[in-house]
């Protein structure tokens, strides 16, 4: 099958617009067209089929574009082989969590803009399994993920995750609250009969709250679920419950972090590719720059 008509239909599963792909590739919409339909008779079967005044691809065309993907770093990868001066290029699609977005992608950003304008970036802020999910159907090429010491995410074969940074949480309160220092346990009990706020888009803190909360003896009442940090910080500002916040980051004035240890409370994130395409250039370049990134701040 001819590389270039792969990569036009990868291009299509990506972009879904045969005119988005011409503007990409720098061709016309009827060259494109034309190339799709070579490819659809290489291929012996029906690769796009019309959609309104678009098109889609066919259950066909999806598989191809996925195995399009392998075959194309494969090539790129015998090509750079040939040129290792070779700059690279190319539009990465990037999934993941607030906090990692700012800390580490955005700072990429500015690097790929200022050293490596030919990588460009497009991102979506998910939470850890949505951000799965999207990389398992290669809906995104790199997913920046996290999870606790005390709530490890599963293994996955398919995939490969880089450990990224870590920072310390502690349990939020109001002002009001008196300082307590003790072992995590003791300090969840002072708070056995307060409602309790948890993530409303992933479980992994709730986790690490249920499993403190079952060394301190008491059932946690999740009363309110919130995906925003900001929002949990408004919530126990109001007295309406007391959750988790990570030590490292700004507090509005009436929170009071109590510090958490024996055990402590430690967010993770990585940097999860699925195997066998970390050697795709515009990623191994961006997977480097984010490893660079979280060595020189010392929270690795």
């Amino acid at each position: 099958m001819d590389v270039r008509r792969l990569q036009m239909l990868l291009q299509l599963s990506r972009l879904g617009s045969m005119r988005e792909v011409a503007d990409e590739l720098g061709t016309t919409t009827s060259t494109v067209s034309q190339q799709i339909a070579a490819l659809a008779r290489e291929a012996g079967t029906a690769l796009v089929e019309p959609d309104g005044r678009r098109v889609r691809l066919t259950p066909a065309g999806r598989r191809l574009a996925q195995h399009a993907v392998t075959i194309l770093a494969a090539v790129e990868a015998a090509r750079l082989d040939l040129d290792p001066g070779a700059e690279p290029a190319g539009t990465l699609r990037v999934a993941g969590f607030a906090s990692a977005v700012r800390r580490s992608l955005l700072p990429v950003a500015a690097d790929l803009a200022a050293g490596h304008p030919k990588v460009r970036l497009h991102i979506y802020e998910h939470e850890p399994m949505e951000s799965l999910a999207l990389l398992a159907s290669d809906d995104v090429d790199l997913a920046l993920t996290y999870d606790y010491n005390l709530a490890p995410a599963a293994g996955d074969p398919a995939v490969e995750s880089r450990p990224l940074w870590s920072t310390g949480w502690s349990l939020a309160v109001p002002r009001t609250v008196p300082a307590a220092r003790d072992d995590a346990p003791a300090v969840f009990a002072i708070f056995r009969d307060h409602d309790w706020i948890a993530n409303s888009r992933s479980t992994a803190d709730e986790h690490v709250v249920r499993t403190i909360a079952s060394m301190a003896g008491f059932e946690p009442r999740i009363a309110h679920r919130a995906d925003s940090l900001e929002l949990v910080q408004d919530l126990i500002v109001a007295g309406l419950g007391v959750g988790l916040l990570p030590t490292d980051q700004p507090t509005l004035p009436g929170i009071r972090l109590l510090p958490l240890a024996a055990p402590e409370v430690r967010l993770r994130s990585y940097a999860v590719v699925r195997r066998g395409r970390a050697q795709w250039p515009p990623l191994a370049l961006v997977l480097d720059l984010l490893a660079a990134r979280a060595a020189s701040t010392g929270t690795m």
